[in-house]
């Protein structure tokens, strides 16, 4: 029967084929070369398939058994990452590591540090999600995430506990065509307030009531960091961007910075820090990544 077909039987089997005969896997498995040869006409019993073609020297496979190793082969790896698995989680490491990412952060640090992850920790799934504003909170509070990866908002949140990764520049950006860019010094508010301002809302209920820069009474929010980008270059308003998002925008003057009143021309510095619940700090996989993070974050500032 089928459901009698045990591991040391598909072992054998993968053994005989990667060393080529039963002699050799025999001295692989540290075995004598019956017990190779029954465990082998045992698990063909099993299963009803002749695996092996003995006429020759050598045993060869069959043209069943060239479809059955794949799936033996299959069975052996899957039970073996099982095992690792859950070695690694008795040694306390997360079965996996759900991450929840500021829609500011730097895509290309984030891109790096999953690629060094999973060299790290191959048997660890990470799970990356993307928000913004009081969004991004919202998974680490309710268990969701186990970090986030966030901008430091003017809002307590007495349950988590951060470290501070960095600092981004937010700039005030408009269209090349747009009458803002073409403003020949430093642009007041009364100024600032003619004119459409596109604006980062929160999918959350977390900020209501708080508004983070905004000037104009005329305002398109807009939940989607990428749609205010492309509408920014399109004309259809100013707003602040991340700077290293719209850097390629500036070489080219697609975009143009707007020396606003109040605000250097270098940007507002947002502070990037990660969080995690004061109850529950990060296990093995959580503070590698945040230890990453820093140091890569450092590189990045640095230009390296």
């Amino acid at each position: 029967m089928l459901d009698g077909v045990s591991l040391d039987q598909l072992r054998t089997f993968i053994a005989a084929v990667d060393e080529g005969s039963f002699s050799a896997a025999a001295r692989k498995l540290n075995r004598v070369q019956s017990a190779v040869s029954g465990w082998v006409g045992g698990l063909e019993e099993q299963i009803g398939v002749v695996l092996f073609d003995r006429s020759g020297r050598f045993p060869k496979l069959t043209a069943e058994g060239v479809l059955l190793l794949a799936d033996a082969r299959n069975i052996v790896s899957g039970v073996d990452t099982l095992k690792a698995r859950a070695k690694l989680m008795a040694a306390g490491l997360e079965a996996e590591l759900s991450v929840v990412v500021d829609v500011f952060f730097p895509t290309a640090l984030v891109s790096t540090a999953a690629k060094a992850f999973a060299t790290r920790f191959p048997l660890t799934p990470l799970r990356l999600f993307v928000e913004g504003l009081g969004a991004a909170y919202q998974p680490v509070l309710d268990g969701r995430c186990s970090l986030g990866i966030l901008l430091t908002l003017q809002v307590p949140f007495p349950s988590l506990v951060s470290e501070r990764l960095g600092e981004l520049p937010l700039v005030s950006v408009a269209a090349a065509n747009h009458p803002l860019a073409s403003f020949g010094h430093r642009i007041p508010r009364t100024v600032l307030t003619k004119h459409v301002q596109l604006v980062l809302t929160d999918r959350s209920e977390m900020t209501v009531g708080r508004d983070y820069g905004v000037v104009s009474p005329s305002t398109w929010r807009l939940a989607d960091l990428s749609t205010k980008h492309a509408f920014l270059k399109d004309g259809l308003g100013w707003g602040g961007m991340p700077l290293h998002m719209v850097e390629k925008d500036l070489a080219d003057g697609t975009l143009v910075v707007l020396d606003v009143d109040d605000m250097p021309r270098t940007g507002l510095m947002l502070t990037m820090s990660a969080y995690h619940k004061a109850s529950e700090p990060p296990g093995p996989a959580g503070r590698w990544l945040i230890d990453y993070l820093k140091t890569a974050w450092q590189h990045w500032e640095a230009g390296v």
